[in-house]
């Protein structure tokens, strides 16, 4: 992580990013008590750890990362999403807009007011996506550019 990436966390986490990050873990926690929510229950928690350290790394489409499909990708995939953003991607993808709406209020919150805005997405279609550095998604993608 390169040192901008380690300040922005930093201020990201004193200006609520470890609320998000709970935000996810309590989503983690209910869709595991059901036992079959448990591999929403595994991209939550990925995904909690993606909130509560955003800057520095990205969510991508695993399919295109990898460069093969998987159960999470496909059909099933698609399934689950729906699942997901019926049962808990719409309430974390509303704590992230207000979260961002708040944070854009001020001159000093935007950066963090975008990271939230691209966290609510992600909270609404979460399942088939990958959390990856900048430099392995550079590493990955540099033939193409």
């Amino acid at each position: 992580m390169n040192p901008i990436s380690l300040v922005l966390n930093i201020l990201w986490i004193v200006t609520g990013g470890i609320w998000a990050a709970l935000g996810w873990l309590v989503a983690a926690v209910l869709m595991a008590l059901t036992i079959v929510g448990i591999p929403w229950a595994r991209a939550a928690v990925t995904i909690a750890s993606y909130s509560l350290l955003p800057f520095g790394r990205r969510a991508v489409p695993r399919d295109e990362f990898r460069g093969r499909e998987d159960i999470g990708t496909g059909a099933l995939g698609w399934i689950g999403n729906l699942v997901w953003l019926v049962l808990a991607g719409w309430w974390l993808a509303l704590m992230h807009l207000g979260l961002a709406i708040a944070l854009a209020l001020t001159l000093i919150g935007i950066p963090f007011a975008w990271a939230h805005l691209k966290l609510a997405a992600l909270s609404l279609w979460p399942i088939g996506r990958e959390i990856v550095t900048d430099e392995e998604y550079a590493a990955r993608f540099a033939a193409y550019r």
